[in-house]
């Protein structure tokens, strides 16, 4: 993996196409071109050449009328991109009081500059942190990560206790809403009422009660809680 990381193949762009790609096809799907080129603002001009470009590097499959994936050594560079992503996104919160609603851009601009050595520093001082600010998953520094099973808030039935794991948006505007109404992870929550024709779903939280709307409740990830947990 270190002649990995070393690659001068692993340009800024390169990386954040590896990056791109790993969170459209995370799944065990396809990215495609016209996906990978909204994601990243480009023209899909751009993306066919970087496309062509990545596959003969083999970091990607490409899978004619279907789209791209990852190789293992392209997801290796793509998860390592991620853990600095994520860490310095703790980092930042934490340690530096930004708030997690303004950190996501921050840490994109960062996570090329930052030296590997660094990176592992931030996480020993952090205590190795498992999950960034919005719950996501960090990546282990031999590239594992945990893929936990979790629902959107808009599917759970009612009664059913539930930890929110992890708010699944980067908009500033909706994380200050969450952050507001208490949703963030870690709280138990509860939902209550759900209305109908795609209406909202009412949560009852330590707070006391919250409406979330469809869209917003397809946003909050959660899991089973522990029925003995309070």
């Amino acid at each position: 993996m270190s002649a990995l990381l070393h690659d001068p193949l692993l340009t800024r762009s390169v990386e954040d196409y590896l990056k791109t790609i790993y969170h459209l096809s995370d799944q065990g799907g396809f990215a495609s071109t016209s996906d990978i080129a909204s994601r990243l603002a480009v023209a899909p001009p751009s993306v066919s050449g970087m496309v062509k470009r990545l596959s003969e590097a083999g970091l990607i499959e490409h899978v004619p009328y279907r789209g791209v994936q990852l190789t293992s050594q392209g997801r290796r560079a793509a998860l390592r991109m991620i853990r600095r992503h994520r860490l310095l996104e703790v980092y930042l919160t934490e340690r530096l009081g930004y708030d997690w609603d303004g950190v996501h851009d921050e840490a994109d601009r960062l996570e090329h500059a930052v030296s590997d050595e660094l990176i592992e520093r931030m996480a020993a001082a952090l205590g190795q942190p498992r999950y960034d600010p919005h719950g996501e998953p960090i990546p282990t520094a031999a590239g594992d990560i945990e893929e936990p099973e979790l629902m959107p808030l808009a599917d759970a039935a009612l009664g059913m206790p539930l930890e929110l794991r992890r708010v699944g948006t980067q908009d500033a505007a909706r994380l200050r809403w969450f952050a507001e109404q208490g949703l963030v992870p870690g709280v138990r929550i509860e939902v209550i009422e759900r209305q109908p024709f795609n209406g909202p779903t009412i949560v009852r939280t330590v707070d006391g009660t919250k409406v979330v709307g469809r869209d917003l409740a397809q946003l909050l990830w959660c899991a089973l809680a522990d029925a003995g947990e309070e």
